[in-house]
């Protein structure tokens, strides 16, 4: 009995004040899983252009229809899930992933590589506010640190899928996405575990939410709107600009640099393993200098390697995009833990909002821009969007939440 209570009382304290790396690399993993899935999507858009004889502007709506099946439910589940967590959930979640996998891979027809496309833009919608539920609840003190190690995870799942997609699917085919089933049916597994996890820690983290939607507010709720608008403002700038990389990469360096399909499916390997590291680099940095200052040096620091990329030639086009993943990737854990911490109490509605803008964003910047690069070309379209970060320099109004606790 005596260990018993030993063992109650050390899977206790953890909850509160532990960073619990085990389940934070689980949810990574699965997070790294998932996205693999989905950047099989872009990275088999050759495919599919010469399949079905495909134009830009429908190859945008491709990605669009994906995004906006995400982005429209995540902030609906956040709330419901806010209200009614559901452990489990996160299984039925990649159970759609898999089911618009095996879609894609038979898909006959343009209408049905839609659906396919909605089917794992659902899958995604359940995923990230939940896993980013279960990422807060493991992380301790070092909130930052956590949604990095869970978004690193889908960020290098990002930049594997596109490498898998050039290695096995524009080798063998269409019908060859099926064989990542395996990998969504492994998502699934480890997903029931940390399901298991969850729902022995909903005591806990209720308690918590509790308490800090009754701890005193730091700012109205009409400066809470406005820093919330700023925030969206940001994610507009960033997620505009980022899908003419992870979206028209492989086109513009084809179309400008006349390299073969797999030689730009690794140069966008190489940006989208940038983008993990520094999305690992700014929850880290966050966690001790604080958000606002990290969100600033990104959003302002990728000013000049945009402005430049469009005139660099192959080489430099190489690193710099290299260098604005790595800048750019920055922003997005230190803007998400920012939000939540301006809203307590409300993580996953926070989680479901700003996945959600991310999604619907780059959705809607895959089929403006795709539809821009039919009327004009892909080099033009990279000329405009060089301008698009420095929209970021809103972020000197940004109040600094931790002063304002302090």
């Amino acid at each position: 009995m005596k260990s018993i209570a030993i063992a109650d009382e050390a899977t206790m304290i953890p909850k509160e004040t532990t960073t619990i790396f085990g389940i934070l690399a689980a949810i990574s993993f699965c997070h790294m899983l998932n996205d693999i899935v989905q950047s099989l999507i872009p990275a088999i858009y050759p495919i599919l252009k010469d399949s079905f004889q495909l134009n830009f502007t429908q190859i945008g709506l491709i990605t669009l229809t994906f995004q906006i099946s995400a982005s429209l439910l995540q902030p609906l589940v956040g709330i419901i899930t806010d209200r009614r967590p559901m452990p489990y959930s996160l299984v039925c979640g990649m159970g759609f992933t898999l089911a618009g996998l095996l879609l894609l891979s038979t898909a006959s027809s343009y209408p049905v590589l839609l659906g396919a496309a909605a089917l794992v833009g659902v899958g995604s919608a359940v995923f990230h506010p939940e896993s980013s539920r279960v990422a807060r609840m493991a992380a301790g003190k070092r909130h930052g640190l956590a949604q990095s190690l869970f978004q690193v995870g889908g960020n290098a799942g990002s930049a594997i899928g596109p490498l898998l997609g050039a290695l096995i699917v524009l080798q063998r085919g269409q019908g060859s996405i099926a064989y990542f089933s395996v990998v969504a049916l492994l998502g699934m597994i480890v997903l029931y575990q940390i399901g298991h996890w969850y729902a022995g820690n909903i005591a806990a983290h209720t308690h918590e939410s509790k308490q800090l939607r009754a701890a005193p507010r730091h700012f109205s709720p009409a400066r809470v709107q406005a820093v919330l608008a700023m925030l969206i403002v940001l994610m507009f700038a960033k997620f505009f600009y980022t899908v003419s990389l992870s979206s028209y990469y492989t086109f513009y360096l084809m179309d400008k640099f006349g390299v073969s399909v797999q030689s730009a499916q690794f140069h966008l390997f190489a940006y989208l393993g940038a983008v993990a590291l520094g999305t690992v680099g700014g929850g880290y940095v966050g966690d001790i200098i604080g958000r606002r200052r990290v969100i600033w040096w990104s959003m302002i620091g990728v000013i000049p390697f945009a402005l430049a990329l469009p005139y660099a030639n192959l080489f430099w086009t190489g690193a710099i995009s290299v260098v604005i993943g790595l800048i750019l990737a920055s922003a997005f854990p230190a803007i998400l833990v920012y939000a939540q911490e301006l809203m307590p109490g409300g993580v996953g509605m926070v989680a479901g909002l700003f996945f959600g803008l991310a999604f619907g964003m780059a959705g809607i910047g895959a089929a403006a821009l795709g539809w821009l690069a039919d009327e004009t070309s892909i080099a033009f379209v990279y000329q405009a969007c060089s301008y698009l970060p420095l929209i970021g320099a809103i972020t000197f109004f940004l109040p600094d939440i931790e002063r304002a606790k302090a």
